[in-house]
């Protein structure tokens, strides 16, 4: 079983936790080079004791968890035309925009919904972006069954949703977007607990017309503790990924 080094940031800026990711991915990024060229040296016959072999650098993986300030992000392959509101009207609303490096569309991030980044070495699992994202869809789909809630798949739309098959009452509950390189991951996914919803009338979510986005506190009839919904979100983690999540302490 692997571990994974867990960290809960609380409540932080969004553009100071995608710094963040970014030097945790590239980190990994660096000793996976090194390594390469430890291993190539080694097999290439070079003249290195058994005692090199052994010091051959390793990856770390994490998983963040945060709450951010109200932000909408575009990714890569996202479209403009699907953020409905101004410059100016998100100033005044003290909402905060980014176009950032992950796939998918535009989504937003707000208090009341638990963000979570895996920064994984896909190559010490898988080497498979769909099954990590289905994976990642999983995870959600049984804390949501913890609360007797019926979470889905929609087919072509990655993320969580609830009666994707009813027309008109298809709504999403999480939205997943993922940036890979050298297989490894940053961003992640973002999981409406008691997340205000309006923010949501000022974007085409995802890119896709005529669904609707829900939470669990819109599902249930009450808003639920957070940090009740974060144990579970972390339990099923482990179990869907076989990993050990250990605190990274300060």
């Amino acid at each position: 079983m692997q571990e994974v080094l867990f960290k809960d940031l609380g409540q932080a800026e969004y553009k100071q936790v995608w710094d963040y990711q970014e030097s945790l991915l590239q980190d990994n990024v660096r000793i996976k080079t090194e390594a390469r060229r430890m291993t190539e040296s080694l097999e290439g016959g070079d003249s290195v004791d058994e005692r090199t072999a052994d010091v051959v650098p390793s990856t770390t993986n994490y998983l963040l968890f945060v709450e951010h300030p109200p932000v909408y992000t575009l990714g890569k392959s996202g479209h403009m035309e699907n953020l409905l509101i101004n410059e100016g009207s998100m100033q005044e609303k003290g909402i905060q925009f980014f176009r950032i490096n992950r796939g998918g569309d535009i989504t937003f991030h707000g208090p009341g919904q638990i963000v979570g980044y895996p920064i994984l070495d896909l190559e010490r699992f898988y080497t498979d972006i769909g099954k990590y994202l289905r994976n990642l869809e999983e995870v959600i789909i049984l804390t949501l069954r913890s609360y007797g809630i019926q979470g889905d798949r929609s087919p072509g739309e990655t993320g969580v949703w609830l009666e994707p098959g009813v027309k008109g009452r298809e709504r999403k509950i999480c939205a997943i977007g993922v940036r890979c390189s050298r297989w490894v991951t940053m961003h992640g996914f973002a999981f409406n607990v008691n997340t205000d919803l309006g923010y949501f009338d000022n974007i085409i979510p995802c890119g896709i017309q005529d669904k609707l986005v829900t939470s669990l506190e819109k599902e249930l009839g009450r808003s639920i503790p957070i940090e009740e919904v974060k144990a579970e979100v972390r339990r099923r983690f482990e179990a869907v990924f076989d990993v050990e999540l250990k605190t990274l302490s300060e």
